[in-house]
């Protein structure tokens, strides 16, 4: 004998699974010699409900449901060919989106990259065919622009006397802005790739130069003393000796001398310093 669990019914048909009034899966009840279970109506189905029945679409079981009996593996395979299936058709309409996308676009942009190459060898070949017609203009105006250019730049000088004396005053200025820390004017008389060698052997470039200076006010007076020049070409090298009256901290002051070497070029119609060395005497 089976119950529904729903209606509480009871069917005496061994072959019958489900209720036939709601479809709840019937469940097994065990027969008693209890008077009061014999007293519990057993209903069958009448004819009427039969024919009721026959005219009802068949009972589906619920998605959820799983047959008694269903092997563990393979209750949850027939979820899983839906997703696959959707996966599959995805893929095949992204494929067929490329294809068309490719199809529309690919034809557009090798007609543009030819046009534009089309472009570019016609611009060469009208440069090219300019520029014979005009060569000669082109040298002409060239000369002219260089002799233009060499009249701004004058040569340098060639008398050693003159040289000395611009170089002496060039001297006396440098002195002054070193002692001043005057960064403008030491930028001036220094040329870009000017190297100094101080009298501990320590080399320094134009911007240490610059960046190191300070003020110096212990130098009480100078002079320059023994100063030769050598002269060649737009290179001179001017030696001498400088002297100086320091005064020290106790407020004395002493003498001190300094034997150099300074080099210069002729540039932008003035000589620069390219390079200096300095001996303590």
């Amino acid at each position: 004998m089976k119950r529904c669990p729903t209606c509480n019914q009871t069917f005496s048909d061994r072959n019958l699974s489900f209720c036939i009034d709601d479809g709840t899966p019937l469940l097994p009840v065990e027969e008693t010699n209890d008077p009061d279970r014999e007293e519990e109506t057993i209903v069958s189905p009448s004819a009427g409900s039969r024919a009721n029945r026959e005219s009802e679409p068949a009972y589906q079981p619920p998605g959820g449901y799983v047959p008694p009996g269903t092997p563990p593996g393979q209750q949850g395979r027939r979820k899983a060919w839906p997703w696959v299936v959707g996966i599959l058709a995805i893929l095949l309409l992204a494929l067929a989106g490329l294809g068309i996308a490719a199809a529309t676009f690919l034809p557009s942009m090798l007609r543009a990259s030819n046009e534009n190459a089309s472009n570019l060898n016609a611009n060469i070949n009208s440069g090219n065919s300019n520029e014979n017609p005009n060569a000669n203009s082109n040298v002409d105006e060239g000369e002219k622009a260089n002799d233009n250019w060499n009249a701004d730049e004058t040569d340098p000088p060639t008398s050693e006397s003159d040289v000395l004396s611009t170089l002496t005053d060039l001297e006396h200025d440098w002195t002054v802005a070193n002692i001043n820390a005057d960064k403008k004017k030491l930028n001036g008389i220094l040329a870009d790739d000017y190297v100094g060698t101080t009298f501990d052997g320590k080399t320094q470039g134009k911007a240490d130069y610059l960046r190191t200076i300070e003020r110096d006010t212990s130098i009480q007076k100078w002079e320059f003393d023994d100063l030769k020049v050598s002269l060649l070409g737009d290179r001179a090298s001017l030696t001498g000796v400088l002297r100086l009256e320091v005064q020290n901290q106790q407020g004395q002051i002493g003498p001190i001398a300094f034997r150099f070497t300074d080099k210069f070029v002729w540039r932008d119609n003035r000589w620069q310093a390219v390079s200096s060395e300095v001996k303590q005497e």
